[in-house]
């Protein structure tokens, strides 16, 4: 018998899988079902409407049966879903004068329900365009902030919320707090879902695809992978399992022999090892557009699987591809309904798309998120240093090497702009002259970063980065300048990918990594991306970009302020690689910017 149950409606956006992730941190049962595909039974103790990228106006906008609102259990709306609501209850939704990404204060007027115990001001997280205009008849607002008058509005007796901010992610200070009042207090769930349900579960799973086949597992030797792996040979022994690790050409400074001793030393499976750079770099060669990058990394992935099968005499037939797939790989990469496309990961390219329908794709962490899997492999045994490794994209350096066919572009208008609107400010902006992937409101963009120099004050530059992306549109990405040189200007330079520029991103990322692990930050910052510019400021050298980050689930960041002492030191040696002469620091949150740059 199914156990008590949150219902989550997925609109398509990153929210659906986020608040069922936050429901099972408190041991509540959840399970996400299309809009379409809403029932309600015995065993249903409240429904959640999610985010997503659409507006509630348009033309064929997705939605629920009105009935469900009428149903008498208790219903909560994430931003699209706070939409959804009032569109459907009578109230008006409109294109907001102000957008809204990132922190915001909530002032709370009723601490009860659903926020209950909280304090009259919490800080959350906001990511909109469209607003609630005027609230449905029976409605009370619960919340507002200084853009939102609207922020938060329920019908008490009828127990329907809605909140315009997104308390699933973790910038939301008192978010789980809030989906707990939900959860637990509003709709009444017992508390017993474990991780050790989610294994037998996934076990059972495993054993029913994959039938009498075997399976042949990619293994980069990231978290995901290496879970992965250890699940499936859980599930079906180590000697019904294949492992291959691909050396692309794109993995950090000698990973690949270390990947290849840590795993094989598990014996979670047989594992082989390819080295296949001339072939990622053959056919990626001359190619500027970061979607066709990954699209064509994610083709050769699989050709060179099959390669393998060849040389190693295996039977197509008899095997299932393995992946270490996780949620946030999936919804980015619109391969749910009514999602927007903000990037193709590796592992969701039409090629694996058609073999996941054809039934040939085995991927057991695909509900879940990096700290999830973390949890999982902490229950299967793996050790803890493989665990806290950060999270490196299966396309590896290749997307964080950017191209440019060094075309001139006239950004005068936009740098004008931006300094229009910081001038009460200390500092003074420029436009670069390349674009890089972010995403609002849940779509994708592809704009141009902006670099901001002056005084290296964490607090202020914060601020500034926030107020530069929340109200120019041509900008999804702001950059501190770190070199002490003044910039005087900037101009893009033709480069492509080539086996050269990517050494001097190995070199440049071993140093970061170094210093890191040296002062003990591994676990503080949870991803560290170190990106080579094809960009010349000041002179014809090529640029680096330090991006740390905190998170947890990577649906949502927030840059990492580094002490002053660490980020010059790693200049100073990162100035010493040949072709290197300047070094700048993302100072942006996701949203707006995407943690990779491509």
């Amino acid at each position: 018998m199914e156990p008590e149950t949150i219902v989550v409606v997925d609109f398509g956006g990153q929210t659906a899988h986020l608040i069922a992730r936050r429901i099972r941190q408190l041991q509540v049962f959840s399970k996400i079902v299309l809009p379409e595909n809403v029932q309600i039974d015995s065993t249903v103790k409240g429904i959640i409407l999610s985010g997503g990228p659409h507006s509630v106006y348009e033309k064929d906008a997705p939605t629920i049966a009105k009935s469900v609102l009428e149903s008498g259990i208790p219903i909560l709306g994430l931003c699209y879903g706070h939409h959804l609501i009032t569109h459907l209850l009578g109230g008006k939704v409109s294109p907001g004068n102000v957008r809204e990404f990132g922190k915001a204060e909530l002032e709370i007027e009723t601490n009860t329900g659903l926020f209950s115990t909280l304090q009259t001001k919490e800080t959350v997280w906001m990511s909109h365009g469209d607003t609630v205009a005027s609230i449905p008849p029976g409605f009370e607002v619960l919340g507002t902030t200084s853009d939102c008058s609207t922020a938060a509005i329920g019908n008490i007796e009828k127990k329907i919320f809605g909140v315009q901010f997104h308390p699933e992610v973790t910038h939301t200070e008192n978010g789980l707090k809030m989906v707990e009042n939900f959860v637990v207090q509003i709709c009444h769930c017992s508390q017993s879902w474990t991780m050790q349900s989610y294994i037998k579960q996934k076990t059972a799973e495993i054993k029913q695809q994959a039938g009498n086949k075997n399976v042949f597992m990619l293994v980069s030797g990231g978290v995901d992978s290496t879970v992965g792996l250890a699940l499936i040979s859980t599930a079906l022994g180590k000697e019904r399992v294949k492992g291959l690790h691909v050396d692309t050409g794109f993995m950090r400074k000698n990973e690949s022999a270390d990947v290849m001793k840590e795993i094989g030393e598990k014996e979670y499976a047989d594992m082989h090892i390819v080295h296949a750079e001339n072939e990622f770099f053959t056919a990626l060669q001359g190619v500027i557009d970061p979607e066709q990058k990954r699209e064509i990394i994610g083709n050769v992935f699989i050709e060179v699987q099959k390669k393998e099968f060849e040389t190693m005499g295996l039977n197509d037939a008899d095997w299932l591809l393995g992946q270490g797939t996780i949620y946030p790989d999936t919804i980015e990469s619109a391969a749910t309904k009514h999602a927007s496309k903000i990037k193709t990961h590796h592992n969701r390219v039409e090629l694996i798309q058609t073999m996941i329908e054809q039934g040939k794709v085995i991927e057991p962490l695909a509900e879940l998120y990096k700290d999830e899997v973390r949890e999982l492999g902490k229950e299967l045994g793996i050790d803890a240093h493989l665990l806290n490794r950060h999270p490196f994209p299966g396309p590896g350096l290749a997307i964080r090497v950017l191209c440019s066919d060094g075309e001139k572009e006239n950004l005068d208008g936009i740098t004008q702009k931006i300094n229009t609107l910081i001038t009460d400010t200390n500092f003074s902006a420029h436009t670069l002259p390349i674009k890089s992937v972010g995403v609002q409101g849940d779509f994708r963009t592809y704009a141009h970063p902006s670099v901001i120099t002056g005084n290296m004050d964490w607090d202020e530059i914060e601020k500034i980065s926030t107020k530069i992306t929340n109200e120019v549109k041509e900008i999804n990405r702001v950059l501190f300048s770190i070199s002490p040189k003044q910039i005087e200007r900037v101009e893009a330079i033709n480069a492509t990918l080539t086996q050269d520029r990517v050494k001097k991103l190995q070199e440049a990322d071993a140093i970061v990594q170094e210093i890191i692990e040296r002062e003990g930050l591994l676990q503080d910052i949870w991803q560290f991306p170190v990106v080579l510019l094809p960009v010349s400021v000041n002179t014809g050298k090529e640029t680096i970009v330090l991006r740390p980050i905190s998170s947890t689930e990577a649906m949502t960041a927030r840059f990492f302020p580094l002490p002053e002492k660490i980020v010059h030191e790693m200049t100073e040696k990162i100035l010493k690689i040949e072709g290197i002469s300047a070094v700048l620091y993302d100072c942006t949150h996701k949203p707006l910017a995407t943690i990779e740059w491509e």
